[in-house]
């Protein structure tokens, strides 16, 4: 059965994972890190695209980002990956690559789903994984907050304590589960509606089909 084509739409928000090669760790250290955020940062400015949110786990990465058109998002990624495999093959030795496949994309639903995503990858990059901070840190960042992250207050200090309440709360382990699940097979994010929507737009399947011979009417 043919792949299907990714489901990419311009400007709308993409949820990004990207694993290393058969489990292994992509990043040894801070230098590591910081070397593919370079990337990252050089990569999104040169296609147009909006970065929200990054966690990088050892194993694996996880971005929330806005490409400007539909071609951009992998143009970036090929970019990035080529730029820090290199640095990473420089620095450690090696050959070949560090990725298994293809990265994994999923259109994410504006408003709450968003959101969701939004402290799932910032909640990662606080626990376990480097990432960049949300913006009003001191520290240098090149993370663009989204609409969703805005309404969350009226000044910086006001949205970045409803933020950390956020993350504080966190995330029932089902529903992390399940974002991660449709995340990783290349769906849409969100309610029935806008999956209904982003299929048309893409013209292909944006979420999988039911498992099991389709219900026939009789009479």
């Amino acid at each position: 059965m043919a792949r299907l084509p990714r489901l990419t739409l311009a400007g709308q928000a993409h949820w990004i994972i990207l694993r290393g090669h058969s489990g292994n760790a992509v990043f040894a250290d801070d230098v590591d890190r910081q070397t593919f955020v370079a990337a990252l940062r050089e990569a999104a400015a040169t296609e147009q695209v909006r970065v929200h949110a990054v966690s990088l786990q050892d194993a694996e990465v996880h971005l929330l980002v806005t490409p400007s058109n539909a071609a951009a998002l992998s143009r970036m990624m090929q970019a990035l990956g080529r730029r820090y495999v290199s640095a990473h093959h420089r620095r450690h030795g090696g050959s070949g690559t560090l990725w298994e496949g293809r990265f994994r994309s999923a259109v994410v639903e504006p408003g709450a789903t968003l959101l969701d995503v939004l402290c799932l990858i910032d909640a990662q990059a606080a626990h376990g994984g480097a990432g960049q901070p949300r913006s009003g840190d001191p520290a240098p960042t090149m993370l663009v907050d989204p609409p969703e992250y805005w309404v969350l207050g009226n000044t910086p200090f006001e949205r970045q304590a409803a933020w950390r309440r956020r993350l504080a709360e966190g995330q029932r382990q089902d529903r992390s589960t399940a974002l991660r699940q449709i995340a990783l097979g290349g769906w849409a994010v969100g309610s029935p509606g806008f999956v209904a929507q982003v299929g048309e737009q893409a013209d292909r399947p944006a979420a999988p089909r039911r498992r099991g011979r389709p219900r026939t009417k009789i009479g």
